[in-house]
């Protein structure tokens, strides 16, 4: 049993019981329930302590097994949202020898281990709770209703499928003959499905953690002008003398669902001083961290300085963008012309932002595959890859090898062969009452 809301005041606390002896546990704090209630049904209940003294009035909800959120007999009591009243009612409850506190995320195991959800729905309800965009809760959401869920399926089943014709062929061959004909065509098919959904996490990093953009550039460019333009309030501090910036800056925005953190950077010149010298490599360490970065360019600026300002972001993709062009004018060729001050030229840069980073369509449609889901997709797809050889270079108990791999790889990310350490592993990171 476990507190299912925050423990903190609330207008409502709820604490859920999940296994046999949830009905007998739940009614000695709500003797006044029948005793065989209706499921689904809410009563009006009084909560007592031992001497049977009240403590609460609430409702108390049953769910009977197996059609319950954890697969097992599951009781909810409702109660006002006073952290003092939820520790007694559950100190009362606790005072059952049948009863113990959940494990964290245990409710959500339970029930993954009882069928009523795959290892992916599982790792969704984790996600949905974190989430903190509209993108990661949607994309959470989709996740939960069965997405992934749906696309792992549609290869796990034909690999099932394919490994158990090879090895028909290799145990039965006159029963099974034949079966294996075509096993190259479906090795293909299914490493390319497998490699298509890797293909999804780079872009589920961005949704979990959100996307980070610094702006940098050379002093007086107006890279922290335009930086509290985008965040919406003065977060950076603005002069007219060179090298005010000398820290990174970091704020939290949303963009079309997206989160993203925008970095406001120490401004770039060859002759800093010594405190200015240790904001400009700050900014070089962060130019190598972020996913995007913004080069402001100030009026004026030579295609030698934009270029030397360019090879500043490394291997990060970079986009130049043309400040103060509400000062002067840019080519047309510089850069997106922009202005902090105005806000001349934000709506443009913000798609052009979002186009860097996505690409095509909307973040919360795709698949929230983890970096767990990513490693155990790439085992799968290289299996699957040496499968393909193996069926045009080698033997038949070589290809099915490769394929039973390929099997139990992407097993770990529906659960079908998740281990006792792998489930300990990701239900850690639930909230208890989860």
């Amino acid at each position: 049993m476990a507190l299912a809301t925050a423990p903190a005041a609330g207008a409502v606390g709820i604490l859920r019981l999940s296994g046999p002896g949830a009905l007998e546990a739940g009614r000695r704090l709500a003797p006044g329930v029948p005793a065989s209630p209706v499921p689904r049904h809410a009563y009006l209940a009084s909560f007592v302590d031992a001497a049977g003294r009240p403590l609460d009035e609430g409702l108390f909800l049953y769910f009977r097994a197996p059609h319950s959120f954890t697969g097992e007999d599951v009781v909810e009591l409702q109660a006002h949202g006073s952290p003092r009243l939820l520790q007694l009612l559950l100190a009362r409850v606790l005072e059952d020898a049948r009863v113990r506190p959940a494990h964290a995320g245990e409710f959500t195991r339970r029930a993954f281990l009882h069928g009523r959800m795959d290892l992916t729905r599982a790792e969704a309800v984790a996600d949905l709770v974190a989430a903190d965009s509209e993108a990661a809760v949607r994309a959470a959401a989709a996740g939960l209703s069965g997405g992934l869920a749906t696309r792992v399926r549609a290869l796990e089943e034909p690999l099932r499928a394919l490994h158990a014709d090879l090895e028909g062929v290799l145990n039965f061959p006159e029963e099974a003959e034949g079966a294996d004909e075509d096993s190259g065509p479906r090795v293909a098919a299914l490493r390319a499905e497998a490699e298509a959904l890797l293909a999804d996490s780079g872009r589920s990093r961005l949704v979990r953690r959100g996307a980070r953009v610094a702006l940098y550039g050379p002093v007086n460019a107006g890279k922290s002008t335009l930086f509290n333009r985008l965040v919406g309030e003065a977060r950076a501090l603005v002069d007219d003398e060179p090298g005010t910036t000398r820290d990174v800056l970091e704020a939290r925005v949303e963009w079309s669902g997206l989160g993203l953190s925008l970095l406001d950077t120490a401004g770039l010149r060859e002759t800093p001083g010594r405190v200015e010298a240790l904001g400009i490599a700050r900014t070089r360490e962060a130019l190598a961290a972020v996913d995007l970065a913004l080069l402001v360019l100030p009026p004026g600026a030579t295609p030698a300085e934009a270029e030397a300002w360019t090879r500043e972001a490394g291997a990060t993709p970079m986009l130049r963008v043309a400040g103060k062009c509400d000062v002067a004018r840019p080519p047309e060729d510089v850069g997106l012309p922009v202005s902090g001050k105005t806000g001349e030229g934000l709506e443009p840069l913000r798609a052009a932002v979002l186009s860097r980073l996505w690409g095509e369509g909307t973040p919360a449609a795709v698949a929230l595959v983890s970096e767990r889901h990513a490693d155990a997709l790439r085992r799968t797809a290289e299996a699957l890859g040496r499968a393909h050889e193996a069926s045009r270079l080698s033997t038949l108990e070589v290809l099915s090898g490769e394929v039973g791999l390929a099997l139990e790889a992407l097993g770990e990310v529906s659960g079908t062969s998740a281990s006792e350490a792998l489930l300990d592993a990701i239900f850690q990171r639930f909230c208890i009452g989860k």
